[in-house]
């Protein structure tokens, strides 16, 4: 059983990676994190092998095996999250959110109305406290 987490190196990408790593251990599952090209890691474009190996040496301790992915450049987001949910037959899909004015809580962001529509499995979607 995976769970799948889309990742940014924000607030919501650090409260989504947290209940992906809680979820996965519950169902004694994995976890595949895919770390988005688009934030920005340490000062550095995220999603660069850079930055992908501080992630898998931040998360090699943890209690569930972890998978670091990149996404792919030029391609959409979502469209990576919602493949590498596929490709691992995960059971969740968990992303953050990030808090939005009066006019854009009446529209979700692109990304993440993709990954709701789009998705096989349950999205679970967290926001930082």
């Amino acid at each position: 059983m995976s769970v799948v987490v889309g990742y940014v190196p924000t607030p919501e990408g650090e409260a989504a990676l947290a209940t992906g790593l809680a979820e996965a251990q519950r169902l004694g599952g994995d976890l595949v994190v895919v770390l988005s090209d688009r934030g920005r890691f340490g000062g550095a474009v995220a999603g660069s092998g850079e930055e992908a190996e501080a992630l898998r040496a931040r998360l090699a301790d943890q209690p569930v095996p972890v998978e670091v992915r990149t996404t792919a450049r030029g391609r959409n987001v979502a469209e990576d999250i919602v493949g590498a949910a596929e490709e691992a037959g995960a059971v969740l899909i968990v992303i953050g959110l990030r808090h939005r004015s009066q006019m854009g809580k009446l529209l979700l962001g692109t990304n993440a109305q993709r990954i709701l529509l789009d998705a096989a499995c349950p999205v679970l979607a967290v926001k930082p406290t």
